[in-house]
């Protein structure tokens, strides 16, 4: 029988390579989100309407979710069948070369229709990338870790706050520049800077060991498995149907907090760079937030804090619209702050963990990168539909309804589960030894 070998070393290694990792995906990921509230209608769109326009560069944006799910299954095939750590190194490259590109696309201006059509080529490459970036920096963390499996995992989710912090802060840099600078090649420089991300993101990622937990198990079972890892998550379709329904509204509530609620608030009379000043300072407080809660989690359950999040997260998303609409930055600030830093991160925060315990080994990459996905669309299809609402005339209350109702399927989606925090990741596969860390630690 092969047991995993759990090194402290390896396990820091893993955490660092998750949590730079996704910070640099997102970085990429999320630059192009907030691109798209601010600079994508008049540089891809300038034939448009400016708030069609809007609507079109956030119909853009959703592609790149649409497509996340398709790298949840091509990367988990492959990350269940040969490895978390090849896969990691291969979506890293895509989502920095594809980041790349889009800063050195053509205007609207200069080729015409071609330009939102490589725009849009480009970021369905980049939600495949991040799609199978997600999973195995998850798994990366939760597999090397023999206890603290919530604190551990949490980094990689903490690295999408920080790449928003990151891309935020480049994009507000670049839009300091006086007259039309900013249009014609500002923009372009934060996507420019994926390529020097991408070599610091593989100095670190390929210093790292695969799995403890999927060496045993490949040591274990060494022939290929009849059935591929996408058919065994389907053929028990519970736990991704679960998934899905504990995540996609916390998605949604990120989509309205991180990218609608900066045209939102433009169009209420803010200036721009007082949004996204709002928008650094609660990604600040939401790394803090979705370590804190995701320890907790280790402490109390993964149950608890994800239903504590989903109502909190509900509650606050009635109050946003309003307390915007005073016209108060100070208001601004406090909606965004304690919406995407305190009640989002405990929503948010334990998933990682919680997406690896709810599948096995052979599948868990699969299982857990496409539950996470699937729910991803929500943050990316949330901004165009609350988008498209607002230019029909609908009132703010219908965007807080949709919000609520989507926690309440999150709170029925975790009472529906069972608590999984002592449990441990080696499965049936791999049975931990009776008095090992990681039996001791998770049972």
């Amino acid at each position: 029988m092969t047991h995993p070998r759990f090194s402290q070393t390896q396990r820091r290694r893993a955490v660092l390579s998750s949590y730079l990792g996704s910070l640099i995906e997102y970085y990429d990921f999320l630059l192009y989100a907030t691109a798209s509230a601010v600079v994508f209608n008049a540089v891809f769109f300038s034939d448009l309407d400016p708030l069609v326009g809007t609507v079109a560069a956030f119909g853009t944006l959703a592609t790149g979710y649409l497509a996340r799910p398709i790298g949840g299954i091509v990367f988990g095939h492959f990350g269940d069948r040969v490895g978390r750590k090849k896969m990691l190194v291969i979506s890293m490259v895509v989502m920095g070369v594809a980041s790349t590109l889009i800063g050195l696309l053509p205007t609207y201006a200069q080729v015409g229709a071609l330009a939102p059509v490589l725009l849009i080529v480009l970021r369905v490459v980049q939600g495949i990338a991040v799609g199978g970036e997600w999973g195995g920096a998850v798994l990366m963390s939760a597999e090397h870790a023999s206890s603290r499996r919530g604190l551990w995992a949490s980094f990689t989710n903490a690295g999408a706050p920080s790449g928003m912090v990151l891309s935020t802060l480049v994009l507000a840099l670049s839009a300091s520049l006086t007259g039309d600078a900013f249009l014609t090649w500002g923009w372009r420089i934060p996507f420019l800077l994926s390529v020097v991300l991408l070599g610091i993101g593989l100095f670190v990622r390929l210093s790292v060991t695969e799995t403890p937990v999927f060496a045993a198990a490949a040591a274990a079972t060494p022939t290929t498995p009849a059935r591929a890892p996408l058919l065994e998550v389907l053929s028990r379709p519970r736990n991704l149907l679960l998934a899905v329904g504990v995540g996609f509204g916390a998605f949604v509530a990120q989509g309205t907090l991180t990218t609608f609620l900066i045209s939102y608030s433009v169009g209420a009379g803010f200036e721009r760079q007082t949004v996204l000043n709002a928008l650094t300072l609660s990604s600040v407080v939401a790394i803090v937030g979705i370590i804190g809660f995701s320890a907790l989690s280790d402490r109390v359950g993964r149950r608890p804090v994800v239903l504590g999040g989903a109502v909190a997260t509900g509650l606050w998303c009635i109050a946003i619209f309003p307390m915007i609409d005073t016209g108060s930055a100070v208001l601004l600030t406090l909606a965004v702050v304690v919406g995407q830093g305190v009640t989002h991160a405990a929503w948010f925060g334990p998933s990682a963990a919680l997406y690896s315990e709810m599948f096995s080994t052979g599948s868990r990459y699969t299982g857990a990168s496409l539950g996470y996905q699937i729910s991803g669309m929500g943050a990316g299809l949330s901004p165009a539909l609350f988008a498209s609402l607002q230019a029909a005339g609908f009132g703010t209350g219908l965007l807080s309804a949709v919000i609520v109702v989507l926690a309440l399927v999150s709170v029925g989606s975790v009472l529906a589960l069972r608590e999984t925090s002592r449990d441990g990741l080696t499965g049936p596969e791999v049975p931990a030894p009776a008095g090992t860390t990681e039996d001791a630690a998770t049972r």
